[in-house]
């Protein structure tokens, strides 16, 4: 049952993340990105201070004293993730029109994850870790390209090429995090780490959101019963943020990376589309045509065969 416990708590996170692509879309029509940034992980690392204290003796969400020595470490995390990979993420969907899209794009670390980990922690690589990522990838591609009018621009920068610069950083930023994960030592409880982490990335955002208007040009003019009922739905897509997408599921993925390594954790960033596209499809509607169902077999194949252990 051990064995088991990461993969269930990967996959969960990589299910509320999928989520959350859809509820930063409905944020953003009241919240301006920076904004709804700052507000999410203030609430976070609050919920995460209330939850460590009444806990603290708890091995998972205990809050702990951090060591001097291990500071840096956990202001580079907090660099890494969240401040520049939500600044670039949140970008990124007000890019492109569809959550599909910027989720599938978003996916990609497992194919920059092995690198990251074999240079900077001497991670094992091993093959079926590698036809693993290929296969799923494969997947991920399918799920990306087929379809007319994937690429169409959501309200932000109307340049495809610069969506993909944005989503390239955004998982640059993510793999970086999860080798940091792994460098901090592993007496820290995972909420103490993402604790730690997100509460040294406040201290880089509040500075850079300062001056900056609460609300959105558009929100200006919410009036009436309409407005009303769109400021319900963004505020609920905050509190989902931060309390499931902020706390929850950087908790679980944590413990993940902690418990089975870089690469393979990092594998599963290609179920997050899969969930997206699903959720689309119930909730809004959007077409998901047989080949992009043949994509979503593809890359949980491909999840399958990255995770097997391989005979010595």
């Amino acid at each position: 049952m051990k064995r088991i416990i990461p993969y269930i708590a990967i996959v969960t996170a990589m299910l509320i993340w999928a989520c959350a692509g859809i509820a930063v879309k409905e944020a953003l029509v009241v919240f301006s990105p920076l904004t709804l940034i700052v507000i999410r992980f203030t609430l976070a690392v609050l919920l995460m201070f209330c939850i460590g204290m009444i806990f603290r003796k708890n091995e998972v969400v205990g809050l702990q004293r951090m060591d001097k020595k291990d500071l840096p470490l956990f202001m580079l995390g907090g660099l890494f993730q969240p401040f520049l990979y939500f600044i670039f993420e949140t970008y990124t969907y007000q890019t492109f029109a569809s959550p599909t899209i910027a989720e599938a794009l978003l996916s990609t670390q497992p194919v920059m994850a092995p690198l990251f980990a074999w240079m900077l922690l001497r991670e094992k690589v091993t093959r079926n870790n590698v036809i693993g990522i290929a296969v799923s990838t494969t997947g991920v591609v399918m799920l990306l390209l087929v379809g007319e009018g994937q690429l169409a621009m959501g309200d932000g920068p109307s340049s495809v090429g610069l969506g993909l610069l944005l989503a390239v950083l955004t998982v640059s930023m993510s793999v970086s995090y999860s080798v940091i994960l792994r460098k901090i030592p592993t007496h820290y409880s995972p909420l103490s780490i993402v604790f730690y982490v997100q509460s040294f990335s406040l201290l880089l955002f509040y500075p850079l959101w300062g001056g900056m208007a609460l609300l959105s040009d558009e929100a200006m003019w919410l009036l009436g019963d309409e407005a009303m009922g769109q400021w319900v739905k963004s505020l609920l897509s905050v509190g989902y943020l931060a309390v499931l997408a902020s706390v929850a599921a950087f908790v679980l993925f944590c413990y993940t990376v902690r418990q089975i390594g870089v690469t393979r954790a990092n594998v599963f960033n290609n179920v997050r589309p899969v969930f997206t596209a699903i959720l689309m499809w119930i909730i809004f509607d959007e077409i998901l045509p047989l080949w992009k169902w043949i994509g979503i077999f593809i890359i949980i194949l491909g999840l399958f065969i990255s995770q097997k252990h391989e005979k010595l």
